[in-house]
């Protein structure tokens, strides 16, 4: 990978050091077809929504609706499923010790230590046919929203030009679009904060505090840590401003302005005292915390301690928690430059790309950009808040990540400055980074057409055969209770003990068949269910039932 980021890198200073004019006429006549769109900044901002959406379902063929494939998925479509059904959560089920997964709690209540932003997408979907229509509308109000941020702080086409990109790479084929697991929702919020605070320091509408308030509630519920250190910086420029304000004895926008504001920040600490309270009993208790206090011995901050390991019944829990959780990090200097080496590349490779880098090289003539100067502050703390925690996954950084594309494209207007011996070396620079981001599309759908369960580009896509079982099942007559057998070295990350909302009324219900563990009583509370034994490790997988009937056909 280091190899093919500098032969592109290479690739594009040579050509556009030696032939800058390559291509001029065909790339003005485009640049200035988008700068028209762009000088309609409102209709600009419906129409990206609608383009996300329309692009993504153009591809549907080669890139279906997604399976969940990973446990924090099928978590956050649990918490979706409930939310659906008019619940924040369930009481706790009698059979618990035969259902339970991971980040899913049954005591105090059935629900999942996450919090509801992203489900609650997830659950507008559910209602609208399907959970990933959900991911598809917060995926595209993203994309939207980033446009409309970035036309607060830089010129419209540049606006346009950000929100453009963000739709290819991130919009169409990364795990934000194709999973359950999230990243827009956080996205869209901080979109929401950045793009409202240059608006209220030139116009002060109510308009743009409430989408600020709103923009902060969506950061609360999404990403509450990356949220709340996002949202540090952001209070201090606003006093700033308003101390400004005082400096110049201009009047204070009390009414517009901090009234909305703090109207929204109070519903969101009612709403979260409400949520806390329904989860785990105590409006306190956050349901993070909560499960992280009953299930981990280690500190999810660097500086924590690490605890003796944990007795779990189920031997799946302890090859997670005891082993992988445990081995992240192990407080000496050697885990800690791994781990922040390992993220900068993830939150490199994800949100940038090898093109943009390029764009870096303004980085001294962009330290210099007083306008630009807040943001690269307020990038720098976020940066900071992502450093401290132990593990680390590209959408914990998505409120950073609308921070660094303001930052981004302003070197990229840099970059375009550039000449050498009057040669416009910067414009083509700049127009070979865009076009090869355009080229990435054919390449990510030719790929996925050579490797459809493979990885592709930025999106996972594996061949997940719990939900072909789940399939034939659910068109098989009455009600069935799937037993899973691993055997003694089964990999922890392929968990297939997932259930609904409403245990007791699904069709499926899926339970761990554990090592010394009597299955009587499950089988005794489930007696008017068709019972099957399902051994997933087996090539292919062998479902057959209890009594010993024929096995389930696997071709």
């Amino acid at each position: 990978m280091q190899l093919e980021a500098l032969w592109i890198a290479a690739y594009l200073l040579a050509t556009s050091w030696f032939a800058p004019p390559l291509g001029h006429g065909l790339y003005t006549a485009i640049e200035n077809f988008f700068s028209g769109l762009a000088a309609k900044p409102s209709r600009c901002v419906l129409a990206i929504f609608f383009a996300t959406i329309v692009l993504r379902l153009l591809i549907l063929p080669i890139f279906p609706i997604p399976h969940p494939y990973a446990p924090d998925e099928f978590c956050y479509l649990l918490q979706g499923d409930m939310f659906a059904h008019g619940h924040i959560s369930y009481p706790p089920h009698p059979m618990a010790a035969y259902l339970e997964t991971f980040y899913v709690t049954f005591h105090p209540t059935y629900s999942t230590m996450y919090s509801p932003a992203q489900s609650a997408a997830l659950a507008l979907g559910q209602l609208l046919g399907h959970p990933w229509i959900g991911v598809l509308l917060s995926t595209a109000a993203m994309v939207a929203a980033i446009l409309w941020m970035l036309q607060g702080w830089l010129p419209p086409r540049w606006a346009l030009l950000g929100a453009i990109i963000v739709l290819i790479r991130i919009a169409l084929f990364s795990y934000w679009m194709n999973s359950y697991w999230g990243g827009s929702v956080a996205a869209l919020g901080a979109a929401l904060v950045l793009g409202a605070i240059p608006r209220l320091k030139k116009t002060q509408r109510t308009r743009d505090a409430l989408l600020l308030g709103l923009g902060i509630i969506i950061l609360a519920n999404s990403r509450p840590l990356e949220g709340f250190i996002f949202c540090i910086p952001v209070a201090i420029i606003l006093f700033l401003w308003l101390l400004d304000l005082r400096k110049k004895q201009q009047p204070i926008p009390v009414r517009r302005v901090l009234l909305p504001i703090l109207f929204c920040l109070f519903a969101n600490f009612i709403f979260t005292l409400y949520y806390n309270w329904r989860i785990t009993g105590d409006p306190f208790a956050v349901p993070r915390a909560v499960y992280y206090k009953q299930f981990l011995s280690v500190s999810p901050f660097i500086w924590g301690k690490i605890g003796p390991p944990l007795h779990y019944a189920n031997p799946q829990y302890d090859a997670f928690f005891n082993g992988w959780i445990r081995s992240i990090y192990t407080r000496t200097w050697d885990s800690l430059r791994q781990n922040e080496l390992l993220r900068l590349n993830e939150f490199w490779l994800f949100l940038v790309g090898v093109p943009f880098s390029v764009a870096f090289l303004t980085l001294p003539s962009l330290l210099k950009d007083r306008r630009i100067r807040p943001a690269l502050w307020h990038f720098l703390v976020c940066v900071l808040g992502l450093v401290v925690v132990t593990w680390f996954e590209p959408h914990y950084a998505a409120p950073a990540f609308c921070i660094f594309l303001i930052i981004l494209f302003q070197a990229i207007r840099h970059l375009r400055t550039w000449q050498c011996r009057s040669s416009p070396v910067g414009v083509s620079l700049t127009r070979q980074i865009v076009t090869l981001t355009l080229l990435s599309i054919p390449v990510c759908l030719y790929e996925h057409v050579q490797n459809p369960h493979g990885i592709t580009c930025w999106s996972y896509q594996p061949l997940w055969t719990r939900a072909h079982i789940a399939y034939w099942l659910q068109n098989m007559p009455g009600d069935h209770l799937v037993i899973v057998r691993y055997p003694p070295h089964h990999d922890y990350r392929d968990q297939w003990v997932y259930n609904a909302a409403d245990i007791d009324h699904s069709r499926i219900v899926w339970a761990h068949d554990a090592p010394g563990q009597d299955l009587s009583p499950l089988l005794s509370y489930f007696s008017n269910r068709k019972v099957w034994i399902l051994e997933p490790d087996s090539v292919p997988p062998q479902l057959y039932s209890y009594t010993g009937q024929p096995p389930w056909p696997t071709q």
